[in-house]
């Protein structure tokens, strides 16, 4: 598994406080805005708001603020215009960054970002700089005791993933964007709400970093991934167990 991958499912994890989680809820309610403006307000014939709806019941986000949400789009009643962006740039060790972004104010939202980079030893760079190195798939996450290894390349195969990894930090399993509901809906019936659920950027190309550039990226992350205005952040570093299990102690 991917460095970031691990990264991720431990943030999900120290992410299980009432802030935090309370901050994700409304990033998760934030793109099915997005999702439903950018197409039909119905999820029936709206891909990116069937994905949206997914990732939110993936994360635990209550119905009841799903169906609100959707009620209030469908009515038209959402009255904020969000832009969507994303940044580019580069961590310690020339590391790669992809930050997405939904905004109702383009230049705040750039003076954070900007400012967050220079803080922890960024650098922003031109569009384009680090985008091709990452590819957009659906990634669902399984604690290691939730299945075996040989259950879950089963199903992949079987519901249509694309890929699958499993170690001992627990199971992955990777889809194309558009299959990402059908999958997470597969394997949410045969082994229960998955840990973390989710369209991610996935990086083709990974940089080896060691614990002193680890500190000072993760802190990084952590800061773009605190910004309101911030939905995701992708990196493509690897990083030994050993390295990892310091950090996250």
């Amino acid at each position: 598994m991917a460095g970031h991958s691990k990264w991720a499912n431990i943030q999900h994890r120290k992410g299980a406080q009432d802030a935090k989680r309370a901050k994700r809820f409304a990033k998760l309610v934030r793109e099915i805005i997005v999702a439903a403006r950018d197409g039909q307000p119905d999820p029936e014939h709206n891909a990116r708001l069937r994905t949206a709806i997914a990732t939110a019941k993936a994360q635990s986000v209550p119905k009841d603020n799903i169906e609100r949400v959707l009620k209030k789009a469908q009515g038209g009643g959402e009255d904020v215009n969000y832009f969507e962006l994303r940044y580019e740039g580069f961590g310690p060790d020339g590391v790669a960054l992809l930050v997405d972004a939904v905004t109702d104010n383009r230049n705040r939202t750039a003076a954070e970002v900007r400012s967050i980079f220079n803080k922890f030893g960024g650098a922003l760079g031109e569009t384009g700089s680090v985008g091709y190195m990452f590819e957009r798939y659906g990634e669902i996450h399984y604690r290691v005791e939730s299945a075996s290894s040989d259950d879950i390349l089963e199903l992949a195969i079987e519901a249509g993933a694309t890929e699958c990894e499993s170690d001992k930090d627990g199971h992955d399993i990777y889809c194309a964007p558009d299959d990402f509901s059908q999958v997470n809906e597969v394997f949410s019936k045969h082994f229960g709400t998955p840990e973390s659920a989710g369209l991610i950027w996935k990086p083709q190309t990974t940089v080896t970093i060691n614990e002193a550039s680890a500190e000072s990226l993760f802190k990084l992350m952590e800061a773009l991934d605190d910004c309101d205005d911030i939905q995701n952040v992708s990196a493509n570093f690897e990083i030994s167990d050993e390295v990892l299990e310091k950090l996250s102690a």
